[in-house]
């Protein structure tokens, strides 16, 4: 660790690496998102180099935020290792107190409780008036945000009473969808139901205990594996037409087989 701080002082340090330099905490904002989604990729592909390469680029990105603090005497990678050690101890009272949380629910009842009392002894709610909705990063992709303020409103009591009621939302916002495509063409109005619609969706899977982001990761990565089956058929059956001028009709053909062979046993 030593070793690659020292590295990374010495590319911001003069003589070092004119890009390096150029860079600010917002600058490298991006690479640390594309990182750390490098990082979950590495974790679901059960590649274990390939997720120690993943998380020193990682860790790079975080010692290059903590040299440029550094250099602004802001904070330091050792004020940061403190802070974090001390915030663990304290958000876990169960481990290091006197306090009891037997499950992983009381657990996380807890530390959300530890948080607001944070959040209240930092000037963030003096008056006890602050949202429920609060400490919900606007930054954290739109699905993730959605279920995470969606959860802390249900557990402040604003929640639906069965699943059933969700679908029903959701057939409420795909009905306003289709009133919006038909009517006047307003764009803006179109894009408002379109959001209420996916936020339903988001909710729908809430309540049903499963995560949106992985869902819909899921999702994606079926559609990719599918459509390249379709390729891979056209290529097969040695076309000399290109993929992209076959007809809907003849894609969607590919596309059955492609399903059709995916369940096969």
């Amino acid at each position: 660790m030593d070793h690659l701080q020292e590295i990374v002082a010495r590319l911001r340090a003069p003589g070092g690496c004119p890009w390096d330099q150029e860079q600010t905490p917002r600058s490298l904002c991006h690479s640390l998102i594309e990182e750390a989604y490098e990082v979950v990729d590495a974790i679901e592909h059960g590649q274990s180099g390939d997720l120690e390469e993943e998380l020193g680029d990682l860790l790079i990105n975080l010692l290059m935020q903590a040299e440029m603090a550094s250099e602004q005497q802001s904070f330091t990678i050792d004020t940061i290792a403190a802070k974090a050690a001390e915030k663990l101890m304290r958000r876990h009272p169960h481990v290091f107190r006197d306090s009891k949380a037997e499950t992983s629910d009381a657990v996380l009842t807890q530390w959300e409780e530890i948080k607001r009392s944070e959040r209240k002894s930092k000037g963030f709610d003096p008056d006890g008036r602050e949202s429920l909705l609060a400490g919900v990063a606007k930054a954290f992709p739109a699905l993730v945000r959605a279920q995470k303020i969606q959860t802390k409103a249900a557990k402040a009591g604003f929640d639906w009473e069965h699943p059933k009621d969700v679908l029903e939302k959701v057939r409420e916002e795909i009905h306003e969808v289709e009133v919006e495509m038909n009517g006047r063409n307003d764009v803006e109005r179109l894009d408002e139901e379109v959001g209420d619609l996916l936020f339903a969706v988001v909710n729908l899977s809430r309540v049903l205990s499963i995560d949106a982001e992985s869902c819909l990761h899921a999702a994606t990565e079926k559609f990719c594996r599918r459509f390249e089956a379709m390729e891979r058929q056209h290529f097969n059956n040695a076309s000399e037409m290109e993929f992209s001028k076959l007809s809907f009709a003849e894609m969607n053909a590919l596309w059955e087989r492609a399903k059709a062979f995916e369940k096969a046993p």
